[in-house]
Order: structure tokens, then C-alpha cells, then sequence
């Protein structure tokens, strides 16, 4: 008999009941160190007070009324994220999922109405992951995530990670997009250098092409950046945003120029929930505290502090990590044995990471973590690695 919550998660048998910071407790009392922060989400950690107070407050005033009428705290968010960043306009969407299907949408209609509605290919790259809808799964390309889900929504090319031949060769009238992540997640913590990241810019420009680049797993914060482009010192045209900018509430968002919007007029696209009043206090919130240089100092200095003692890590344990991978607070172990025995040796220690492709084990703790859980981290890895090697 199927059981009642469709069975499509491999689901640890742990059942957290209440958060505190960077810290998870279990049903039966267990005090766990997060490590994965809901998979690069609790972006300010668990029980956050001006996330709290934020929700609270709006949730006492009005809860939803949908996108048929203005929304205060919508408008608030959108300026913020403006005012932040590269972009013109904003569209809020409730995932990261979301999000990708309007920037396909999007970079189409954009050269549809400008006289050429034959540029709608995508090029997208091996082990990129951009969410589980039609549109995302068709991105990505991968045959774990398109097997038996066919056909598949057409217009996308795969190409192999930082093949630049056959980047150019890909390139001809028919392309809209390029569409890329600066640090792939999913895909075992893969970033992009600065110079290709720059390269691409410069290949966009010059055949009139989009760029659209998913920060949904590397944004809000998580590199020491406000985003992980502007390390690059380059802007998209379209953004995919989600995970961290809501802390914890569901929220997601598109962000773009004024070019790549224009042609999304009143009723090109919508959402009943997008954007809604309590999604956006919460995101005001993120906001107020992420988007100051202070506070993203802070994470550098923390990302610092985390790289030196994984890489410590790794050397007290060449039998079981092969290297640290990654940028800022979004780091991968790349294990020489199994990831998945790792990770339940981290259970174990009672230390909850992420697992990915290419046998990584991902570390997404929460941007305000401390010294000292970093600290503590290590020493749970540590008897982690240690347990799996007397195995």
C-alpha cells in the first residue's frame, strides 16, 4: 500500500521538532548541528528574532489577497532587490522551480517580440539542476531527472561543463539564452572561474544572446557577495532567486533588465501566491539584514574560517576526502568513499550536511553561523571520517 505522503524522498529517519540558530532538535531531544540549512535556505539560520517578529507582525495584519491588487510589502522587496542589484524589475515567484520557468518564458518572448521569434534555444550544461518542473528538467538535461517524464519541453542544448569549443560551436541564430548556474550545487559544488564567467558576458554580447544565471543555491549572501556574478564583476540579463531570500518562508523571484522584461506585459505571466504579503515581510526582513556590507564581511570572514578547517579536515583524512571544493559558505567535500556513508556517519556525530553529484558532501550552514559551531562542525566531521575509516 502507498503510504499517505507520496514516497518520492529518501528520507533520513530523523524528525527535527524545533530550531535554534545553527542547531536542530530531534523528537527525542537530540541536538544536531545544521550544516545544510534546509539545503541553503535558513539563510539567517533557524528562529531568527526579526525573521519572527517580521512574519508575526504581518500575519496578524493580512495574510494573502493575491496579485489582483497592490501589495506593500511586494513593492518594498522589489525596490530593495532593485536598488541592490543589476536589475530593473522584479517578479516574485514562490520557488526556485517557479523562477525558472518564467526566465525561459521570458528570454523567448523577449526575442519573439522583437522580430525574431526563431531565437528560442537555451543553452544549457551537464550537471546543472534548475528545478523539477517541465521547463527545469528540460534544462538540465540529466536522464535521473527526465526518465519516463517525456517529451520533454524542446529548445534546449546540453553542452559539457567548460567546454568552451563547444560553446562557440553551439552559438548560431536560433539561440535566446544561455542559462547557467555560477557555482553549480547540485551538480557536486562546481564554480565557474571569474574569467568564464566574464567570457560568457562577452559571448552574449556580442551575438545578442540573454544570459540567465540561477543563484538560487549560490545567491543572497552564501559566496560573501550579495550574488555570485558580482565576484565576476559582470551583471545577468535574467536571474533566478530563491532558498536564502526568504529564510525559511517560501519565496522565490526573477530579476531583470528593462531589455529582457519588456516584453512581459499584463498577462504574459502570473502567480495566485507569488509574492504575497507574509513571503515578502520575511524577504524584507532577509533583506534588511543580508544586503549590508557588514553583514557580508562577516560571511567572508566565517567562509574563511570554515575553508581552513575543512581543508585541515581533509588532510587528517586523505583515506576519505579527496578535496574542498567551492566558495564562501557553500562548500563540498569530495569524498573518496562512498558520500552516502559519510553522510550517515555525520547522523551519527549529529551533523546534518547535504549530499550531491560526483560523490561531494555539501556544507550550506547558515550565513550567521559562529566560530565556535564552525568549530564544532570540524570536530563532528572529524569523528565522522573517523568512524567511517574503521569500517
Amino acid at each position: 500500500m502507498i503510504p499517505s505522503v507520496l514516497p518520492t524522498y529518501n528520507r533520513a529517519p530523523l524528525t527535527f521538532v524545533k530550531g535554534e540558530g545553527s542547531w536542530l532538535i530531534e523528537a527525542d531531544g537530540r541536538r544536531f548541528l545544521d550544516m545544510g540549512a534546509g539545503i541553503a535556505v535558513n539563510a539567517l539560520g533557524h528562529a531568527h528574532p526579526a525573521l519572527v517578529d517580521a512574519l508575526t507582525q504581518q500575519a496578524q495584519a493580512l495574510w494573502h489577497t493575491s496579485n489582483l491588487y497592490n501589495i506593500p510589502a511586494q513593492q518594498e522587496l522589489a525596490d530593495r532587490l532593485v536598488a541592490a542589484t543589476f536589475a530593473d524589475t522584479v517578479f516574485f515567484t514562490n520557488s526556485g522551480t517557479e523562477a525558472c520557468e518564467l526566465a525561459v518564458k521570458m528570454a523567448r518572448r523577449h526575442f519573439h517580440d522583437a522580430g525574431q521569434p526563431e531565437r528560442t534555444r537555451i543553452i544549457a550544461f551537464e550537471g546543472s539542476f534548475h528545478g523539477r518542473s517541465a521547463a527545469g528538467i528540460a534544462a538540465a538535461g540529466s536522464e535521473k531527472m527526465t526518465k519516463g517524464f517525456g517529451p520533454l519541453l524542446p529548445g534546449f542544448t546540453h553542452l559539457p561543463w567548460g567546454d568552451h569549443d563547444a560553446l562557440k560551436a553551439a552559438i548560431d541564430d536560433s539561440v535566446a539564452a544561455i542559462l547557467i548556474e555560477p557555482i553549480q550545487g547540485e551538480g557536486g559544488i562546481r564554480p565557474l572561474s571569474d574569467v568564464c564567467l566574464k567570457g560568457l558576458r562577452d559571448l552574449c554580447d556580442a551575438h545578442g544572446i540573454l544570459l540567465i544565471l540561477d543563484e538560487v543555491q549560490c545567491g543572497m549572501g552564501r559566496t560573501g557577495r550579495l550574488f555570485a556574478h558580482e565576484w565576476a564583476g559582470i551583471a545577468p540579463d535574467i536571474m533566478m532567486v530563491a532558498k536564502g531570500i526568504g529564510g525559511g518562508f517560501p519565496l522565490g523571484a526573477v530579476l531583470a533588465t528593462e531589455r529582457a522584461a519588456a516584453a512581459m506585459v499584463a498577462g504574459t505571466h502570473g502567480s495566485t501566491y507569488g509574492g504575497n504579503p507574509l513571503a515578502c515581510a520575511v524577504g524584507c526582513a532577509v533583506m534588511e539584514q543580508i544586503a549590508t556590507e557588514d553583514f557580508l564581511q562577516d560571511v567572508r570572514a566565517r567562509a574563511g574560517y570554515l575553508r581552513q578547517r575543512m581543508e585541515a579536515l581533509v588532510a587528517a583524512h586523505p583515506d576519505v576526502f579527496e578535496a574542498v571544493r567551492g566558495t564562501g559558505l557553500m562548500l563540498g567535500l569530495k569524498c573518496r568513499v562512498s558520500n552516502t556513508d559519510v553522510l550517515n556517519a555525520c547522523y551519527e556525530a549529529q551533523l546534518c550536511a547535504v549530499p550531491a553529484a560526483d560523490n561531494v558532501l555539501r556544507l550550506l550552514p547558515p550565513l550567521n553561523i559562529t566560530e565556535a559551531d564552525i568549530a564544532e562542525a570540524f570536530a563532528r566531521l572529524d569523528a565522522a571520517a573517523t568512524a567511517v575509516s574503521s569500517c
